[in-house]
């Protein structure tokens, strides 16, 4: 039997080595860390927080192929008394309602957005410079990015549309995502995957495993260019403060708070999955898009600015506080005249597939990286197949 390997233990890795295993392969999946999870880890501790905002959204394909398997899991929707405590920054002050400007936007089909325009330039055409820069700004929660506006058309008319979809298409593993990857990672020993965690790869290890069976690399595009030695291994991503908050409940705090202003986002996770923080405590988690040349002190104090408006006193509230800078970690980003097609291929050659976050899938957020790790551990079966037969047709001869 063909040997299917796997590099990398988050989403990705995880659908490949449940694909391949699937299909009947004898499939190994290597973590460098001594947990699963990659980027969709849940902190452990009385404050469970991700590492930024998570969501499954409910129309895209990794919810249906969860749930045909049982790994679903619970999920909470937004509240419908919390979703009232939507709040907009615009102008410089908290607004209950978006401007008209956005919610037409939010209704226009992606198809009639272009590729090769710039987002701002197109929807400026059709609502008027500030109802634009709102939209791309809005749109930022699903991009990462510090000038959504500027990205194509197409692209941010994609997010925009799911994003703003009513009922909201948003739903949240209970417990965190760090309980979605516990399933998953059972759900793959029990198909017979060996799972081998604390193992890191390197190129003399890779060209070891690729001589028994294809192999795919689902680590961050950084990581993959190094260990492939494939400088073409490059993409486009954002640069994003994460913040990580929690508060001393108060009544009449924001559920979210949209930075329409500049890019921007601040969620109270705990409005939808209560067990997120200890009884009578609120975990709030946001983002804030950074420029190449800021720094993360800029991002910080944005998202204290747009925490004074809607968590009033939350500074003599505060339990407990983390965040972090995270650069080219938050998914693809596709300039004008580029889709996901033109992102790195899945195929590299030689045995060898690629998945991940920045590959070459279609998809919303963590989609891409599901998307990417279904495809390449199919391609690899396919491999596989393929090299187990000429072996058997070179015995008999």
């Amino acid at each position: 039997m063909v040997h299917i390997h796997v590099v990398g233990g988050g989403l990705a890795g995880l659908t490949a080595a449940i694909t391949a295993a699937e299909s009947g392969a004898r499939t190994t999946l290597y973590e460098g860390h001594r947990s699963l999870g990659g980027r969709a880890r849940t902190a452990e501790g009385p404050y469970r927080a991700n590492e930024g905002p998570h969501a499954l959204y409910r129309h895209g394909p990794h919810a249906a192929w969860l749930a045909r398997r049982g790994l679903l899991g619970p999920l909470v929707p937004v509240p419908p008394r919390d979703g009232l405590r939507f709040r907009f920054h615009r102008a410089g002050a908290l607004r209950r309602l978006p401007p008209p400007a956005l919610l037409r936007l939010v209704r226009r089909a992606p198809h009639t957005a272009p590729v090769d325009d710039r987002f701002l330039d197109w929807a400026a055409g059709r609502v008027g410079a500030e109802g634009a820069r709102a939209a791309a700004h809005f749109a930022a929660t699903a991009l990462f990015h510090h000038d959504p506006g500027a990205l194509s058309a197409r692209f941010v008319q994609e997010r925009l549309h799911r994003l703003g979809s009513l009922p909201p298409e948003a739903r949240y593993p209970v417990g965190g995502w760090g309980t979605l990857v516990e399933r998953l990672a059972a759900h793959a020993r029990g198909l017979g995957v060996a799972v081998e965690t604390a193992t890191r790869v390197d190129a003399r290890t890779l060209g070891e495993l690729a001589r028994t069976g294809p192999v795919i690399v689902a680590t961050s595009l950084a990581a993959a260019r190094a260990l492939l030695d494939d400088a073409s291994l490059a993409w486009e991503s954002g640069r994003t403060v994460l913040v990580d908050l929690a508060v001393r409940t108060r009544r009449g705090d924001a559920f979210v708070v949209s930075d329409l202003d500049a890019p921007g986002w601040l969620e109270r996770f705990t409005a939808q999955d209560p067990g997120l923080a200890p009884a009578g405590e609120q975990l709030l988690q946001g983002q804030f898009p950074i420029g190449p040349d800021m720094r993360r002190a800029e991002g910080v104090a944005r998202a204290e600015d747009l925490l004074d408006l809607g968590f009033p006193g939350w500074r003599e509230r505060t339990t407990w506080r983390g965040g972090a800078l995270a650069e080219g970690r938050t998914g693809a980003v596709d300039r004008p005249g580029t889709t996901w097609r033109d992102r790195p291929s899945v195929v590299r050659g030689d045995g060898i597939f690629l998945a991940g976050d920045q590959v070459a899938a279609p998809g919303l957020l963590s989609e891409v990286s599901f998307t990417s790790g279904l495809e390449a551990a199919m391609l690899a079966v396919k491999a596989a197949g393929q090299h187990s037969g000429s072996g058997a047709g070179s015995r008999r001869g």
